[in-house]
């Protein structure tokens, strides 16, 4: 195997094995197997590299889910995540479709597993986290916010009303939706539906929020759900501003900056401000394309945990690389 040191020989290789079995196996400290062995533990130290390094002791993890353990750690520490999970590699090219169930399904599994009854959660409008509500068989009982308004023209399937509803079915609790357009002709409109008692009673818990799932838009053609509702000539003026990346419908540029531009004032949708002060807020974020807007929200600061998958983990740990955070 290439990378390996020189196999060492049979002697050599039992008493490394057995020092091997002695910690791996067995449990016992470097010190005492030290001490059982007549060597110092720093030569323990060594010969567990060597037993690693020869292919006497091989590692492997074995996760509960198709993730990629080593691209995750590498993101998660790059951009100081608390968690990040990437879906494994398909050994055969897979449709959109299908890599969104499986994002869809990590994502559940996780909120299945982090969501207490004292959580307030957050859902924006994305076909990701759709087929993450789909995937969820039990929450705890906690209230389920959505976080923007209905794209014009979804198959009402895809509309994050019913996905609000859908999971706040399966976890017991109140559902608080957005029965309003995601996209207003001007402000004047906007603002009065924001005052309308449901929309209002919806917008006022944003404060209380604990999680939130979201998904990254890049400012590209269908890779947002705004930039596709918006036409040409707005698209291009936002872009020409430096937008980047798109969350539930509010704006950032390369550097993770919350952009102020005409669309804020007529979408319905929660404020950057407020998504930035959820305390966990996981994003759903793949596909190659996607890789320059992940990287954009990931510099926020507003991302605690990261879902993606390889194909836009590996250009996303290459921008990283070449713009690392400041320390």
């Amino acid at each position: 195997m290439s990378g390996k040191k020189q196999s060492p020989g049979l002697v050599e290789s039992l008493r490394l094995a057995a020092v091997a079995r002695r910690f791996y196996e067995q449990g016992a400290s470097k010190l005492e197997i030290a001490d059982e062995f007549g060597i110092s533990r720093f030569k323990v130290a060594r010969m567990l590299d060597t037993a690693r390094e020869t292919g006497i002791v091989t590692v492997e993890f074995r996760l509960p889910a198709p993730v990629d353990l080593v691209l995750s750690e590498e993101i998660r520490s790059a951009y100081r995540l608390d968690r990040v999970l990437v879906l494994e590699r398909a050994p055969e090219p897979e449709s959109r479709e299908v890599a969104r169930r499986k994002i869809g399904s990590l994502a559940a599994r996780l909120l299945t597993e982090i969501v207490t009854p004292g959580d307030v959660i957050g859902l924006s409008w994305a076909r990701s986290v759709n087929a993450m509500t789909e995937a969820i068989e039990s929450l705890p009982k906690c209230p389920v916010v959505q976080l923007c308004g209905v794209q014009a023209g979804m198959d009402m399937r895809d509309r994050s009303v019913e996905t609000v509803s859908r999971v706040a079915s399966v976890s017991g609790g109140e559902a608080y939706p957005i029965f309003g357009p995601l996209v207003l002709p001007d402000r004047r409109t906007t603002e009065t539906l924001r005052r309308q008692p449901g929309i209002a009673e919806t917008f006022g818990q944003f404060k209380n929020l604990t999680k939130a799932v979201v998904s990254i838009g890049a400012w590209k053609p269908e890779e947002s759900t705004v930039y596709d509702a918006l036409d040409e000539t707005e698209r291009s003026a936002i872009a020409k501003r430096g937008a980047k990346a798109e969350v539930s419908a509010r704006l950032f540029d390369a550097d993770g900056t919350p952009m102020s531009t005409g669309l804020a004032h007529h979408v319905l949708a929660i404020s950057a401000e407020e998504l930035l002060a959820v305390p966990e807020v996981i994003a759903l974020g793949y596909t190659e394309p996607k890789a320059e807007a992940i990287d954009a929200v990931l510099r926020s600061g507003m991302v605690s945990t990261l879902i993606t998958d390889a194909a836009a983990a590996v250009p996303l740990l290459k921008l990283a690389g070449a713009r690392p955070l400041p320390s």
